[in-house]
């Protein structure tokens, strides 16, 4: 028995040492066998050029920052300051650019040693004025009081921020994002049985993705969804469910409705399932899941049965097996695009005024895809009624390919995040987690 342990452990040495060696020295060959095809990060440019950018005409694009930590998300305060999480590296820094140049000539770190900050948003008391900077962790949502004059927060703070709503931590999907927006539902969420008032007019939002691929989640009601709380953490209840991973949202200009992006699972190929956009909406009074349901992890798309999912058991009695009884995409795209960020067009800002309303979408990009797709920033129509039609290709061109076809040997020069309109509405701000880089789009 001893003999036979020891034989497992060489085998099991000499298999490590050859992936290591196969991943440093033929990476294609391993991405070939195991169907993931992660094209390579590549340096951007030493000078300031993004040549190797297109976008339509009568629009540049800039650095605003470099040198940062995989930055994701981005918000702004009152006094056009940026904020930005670096999650991985469990910061929240603050972006200025002091001169008016069009680039921040300032990094401050105003967080550090948090536990994968994602979700900012900023909330002004109506009451005492207060001014709060929301983080969402990856297993909490907290609050600080935030300087708005000095861009700062107190250090009692900064060691002791209020929580406002204990999450699921980590998983597969590990980030959560948060925003505010409008109160949606017309009563209280449990009727009679509840004191603390759910009617609050102004909600917040926060999306949990799932902690798995593909599964029933049974350890929590938290997951997969977008919750909903109130600014001061009274109460934290399902707002819709079905969402696999919802990593950001945004609201409509217009209908105000929330508009999410949604992952599809892996390992059916590459075309299925299709990526998502979801026009997320509260359910109506009586409904027998408690929360509209948007398919995973049994459908997908326009409503299509995942038929290679059949757990033998499902214990949850509020996750419908029937495609019937979920919510239909409002926009398919392709699968493996991952798509992150999204942002409305507005009226203002000086942007063609035919594209008023219609959605941006950052496709973060493929990494288990034969061919790579995504890696690029689209633009949808969309009229006042919220009805999309065609699609376009805004910014493209961080997914360099040889000869134009799409390879193995395929390098990247980025991938796209965030997607968020500065005060005045006049430049779109990018966030780039891979090249470590924040740009600034906007009209000549």
């Amino acid at each position: 028995m001893i003999y036979f342990s020891k034989k497992i452990v060489i085998w099991a040495v000499i298999i490590a040492v050859a992936v290591v060696f196969a991943f440093l020295y033929k990476p294609g060959f391993v991405r070939d066998l195991l169907n993931y095809n992660l094209p390579r990060p590549t340096s951007l440019p030493t000078d300031s050029s993004l040549d190797f950018l297109t976008l339509p005409d009568g629009f540049a694009i800039r650095k605003f920052a470099d040198g940062l930590d995989g930055p994701r998300v981005i918000t702004f305060d009152s006094k056009d300051r940026m904020l930005v999480s670096e999650t991985k590296a469990g910061r929240v820094i603050k972006l200025e650019d002091t001169d008016g140049d069009g680039s921040a000539e300032t990094k401050t770190v105003l967080l550090k040693g948090l536990r994968s900050p994602h979700g900012l948003a900023f909330y002004e008391d109506p009451k005492t004025k207060k001014v709060y900077l929301y983080v969402a962790e990856t297993h909490q949502v907290v609050r600080y009081v935030y300087n708005v004059k000095d861009g700062d927060i107190d250090e009692a703070q900064k060691t002791a921020p209020q929580n406002i709503a204990n999450l699921p931590a980590d998983g597969r999907h590990f980030t959560r994002t948060i925003a505010f927006g409008p109160n949606f539902r017309k009563e209280q969420i449990v009727a009679g049985q509840s004191e603390v008032n759910t009617q609050v007019p102004t909600k917040l939002y926060i999306s949990v993705g799932s902690s798995c691929d593909v599964c029933v989640e049974t350890e929590t009601w938290k997951r997969a969804a977008i919750l909903e709380s109130d600014p001061d953490g009274k109460y934290t209840a399902e707002f819709a469910g079905g969402l696999r991973n919802s990593v950001f949202f945004t609201f409509h200009p217009e209908t105000k409705e929330i508009w999410a992006t949604d992952m599809g699972r892996d390992n059916l190929g590459d075309n299925l399932p299709p990526d998502e956009v979801n026009i997320i909406k509260v359910a109506e009074k009586g409904n027998k899941f408690g929360a509209l349901r948007y398919g995973w992890p049994f459908c997908y798309g326009d409503k299509i049965r995942d038929k290679t999912f059949n757990p033998s058991k499902v214990d949850r009695i509020d996750i419908p097996t029937d495609c019937n009884q979920t919510e239909s995409a409002a926009i398919e795209l392709p699968a493996h695009s991952a798509p992150l960020g999204l942002a409305f067009i507005t009226k203002d800002g000086g942007w063609p005024t035919e594209w008023r309303n219609d959605l941006l979408v950052a496709y973060h990009g493929s990494w288990n895809r034969s061919e790579p797709t995504g890696y690029k920033i689209v633009k949808f129509k969309v009229n006042e009624k919220g009805q999309s039609s065609g699609v376009e290709d805004f910014i493209s061109g961080w997914l360099a390919t040889n000869n134009q076809q799409p390879t193995t040997n395929n390098q990247i020069y980025g991938r796209p995040v965030d997607l968020k309109f500065g005060p005045g509405g006049n430049t779109l701000y990018i966030s780039d987690d891979s090249a470590g880089v924040i740009y600034r789009v906007e009209p000549k």
